[in-house]
């Protein structure tokens, strides 16, 4: 089997609508204004922003608003909500019989990105993960990828691949690492600043995963 390292967030799964479809819930639920949809969107950034400055952020704006609820929303929020498209779970499917030992690797909490993981169903599709707040590092250090490689028997040095939407994470770990990637566009252009590239720029993660299969001979994996 070869290696192939996924990426968790709007990459295997729309956590961006997962979470719009959470904070939807949350603002009906305690009769806040719908229209706030967008401002809650912009400042969470794709996640990006540091969930103890969400909270902040919402308690400030929702002064009738406790803690507990908003740290509820903060603990369950998108991962309540995601959904595994039937596309991706196929394409998964055709990557593990085609001798490729699927490996999701995410930056994250681990209580809250394995829950994404078990809710979807992507634990009986993948061979393993790592989560970055599991094992001390995040992407795009080396040692996350080590890592995720070691749960299937695996060496960085002997190739693969890396699939996901993030240049600075996702993309910029696996060149460091050696690792061939194919990016998730978005529809967004490659950030202009960046000199190194991906492999290969894909429209969703089923084309990713087909490109990866139909591209590269099988290396074995030895468990």
């Amino acid at each position: 089997m070869a290696l192939l390292l996924l990426d968790l967030d709007n990459t295997l799964l729309d956590r961006d609508a997962a979470f719009r479809r959470a904070m939807t819930k949350f603002l009906l639920t305690y009769d806040l204004p719908a229209g706030d949809i967008e401002w809650v969107m912009d400042i969470d950034a794709s996640g990006y922003l540091p969930r103890a400055d969400l909270a902040t952020a919402l308690l400030e704006r929702y002064a009738k608003l406790g803690p507990d609820a908003v740290q509820a929303f903060i603990d369950a929020g998108a991962a309540d909500h995601v959904v595994l498209e039937e596309s991706t779970r196929q394409a998964l499917r055709r990557a593990t019989a085609a001798g490729w030992a699927c490996v999701i690797v995410t930056n994250g909490r681990v209580r809250q990105q394995e829950r994404k993981i078990a809710i979807s169903g992507l634990d009986a599709e993948v061979a393993g993960w790592v989560v970055s707040e599991g094992v001390g590092y995040r992407k795009p250090q080396r040692e996350i990828f080590a890592a995720a490689a070691d749960v299937v028997g695996a060496r960085l040095e002997d190739g693969g691949w890396m699939v996901g939407d993030a240049p600075r994470h996702d993309i910029a770990g696996a060149v460091e690492v050696g690792l061939r990637s194919v990016w998730l566009h978005l529809g967004r252009p490659w950030p202009t600043d960046l000199a190194f590239r991906p492999t290969h720029v894909a429209d969703d993660v089923a084309a990713a995963l087909d490109h990866v299969v139909r591209s590269t001979p099988r290396q074995r994996v030895d468990h």
